[in-house]
């Protein structure tokens, strides 16, 4: 029997406000602050993040200082922390959005550049207060715990799952939106994470349909990737006279 939404959602947030760790883009949560943050969290960890984000609001405090920013200034600022197509996507969305500001509702933030369906629904209820759940790795790795969701994530009927269990969450919730959504991402970051989670401390042990049956650790299930395919390309270097000739590479293709 999964747990019952509102009785969870009271645990978890009464938990959040009492162990939310302290995040430069939580303290002040505008809408151009969490683009920010949600675009350079993408696939890297908060530790590396959080300089880089001090680093781009002091230079360009606001969405329209971004704006008016050249494009190679901005890949400048953003060298070091990878997936360069992140740091192009925050540039246009500032253009598209620098007039008018960023849209409140997740169907309209997904308009723009680089803004799939999560990040759509974080900038919505965490910077707007809009009732748009949302699931990530780590809302997917809790919420396949507590149900004892078996599905594979990644197929289209454990997606849908998925989605569906986090907009019940919300249903009966009557706090802030955002609050619930960083909770959840809290306790899979936190707490119920991929190896050794601390079930001990988690506030909902006793509601965790996946630690009484004792497949907590299997969970979520995916089925495995295929094998990458190696790739093979030929490289070359040019001197003048001790100068090295370098090119800026095309936007498409690998890497």
């Amino acid at each position: 029997m999964t747990a019952e939404p509102q009785i969870f959602t009271r645990a978890l947030t009464a938990w959040y406000r009492l162990n939310a760790r302290r995040l430069p883009w939580r303290d002040e949560p505008t809408p151009y602050r969490v683009l920010l943050s949600e675009l350079m969290l993408q696939q890297t960890r908060v530790d590396t993040v959080i300089p880089y984000f001090y680093k781009f609001l002091e230079r360009w405090p606001t969405l329209a200082d971004l704006a008016s920013a050249h494009e190679d200034e901005v890949l400048e600022a953003w060298a070091g922390l990878g997936y360069y197509s992140r740091a192009r996507n925050l540039h246009r969305c500032a253009r598209e959005a620098a007039l008018d500001g960023l849209p409140r509702r997740p169907e309209d933030l997904q308009k723009l550049p680089g803004i799939g369906r999560y990040t759509a629904a974080a900038i919505a209820s965490i910077a707007f207060g809009e009732r748009a759940p949302l699931v990530d790795g780590n809302v997917e790795r809790v919420l396949s715990r507590l149900d004892g969701l078996e599905a594979d994530p990644r197929s289209k009927g454990g997606v849908a799952a998925l989605w569906a269990r986090a907009g019940e969450l919300h249903l009966g919730f009557d706090g802030p939106p955002g609050d619930l959504n960083q909770a959840l991402m809290e306790l899979g970051a936190t707490v119920c994470t991929p190896k050794n989670p601390r079930c001990e401390v988690c506030p909902a042990l006793e509601m965790c349909v996946g630690r009484a049956r004792g497949i907590h650790l299997e969970l979520p299930r995916k089925v495995k990737k295929r094998p990458p395919r190696p790739m093979f390309a030929v490289a070359g270097l040019l001197d003048h006279r001790g100068e090295i000739l370098m090119g800026q590479r095309p936007r498409g293709g690998l890497l």
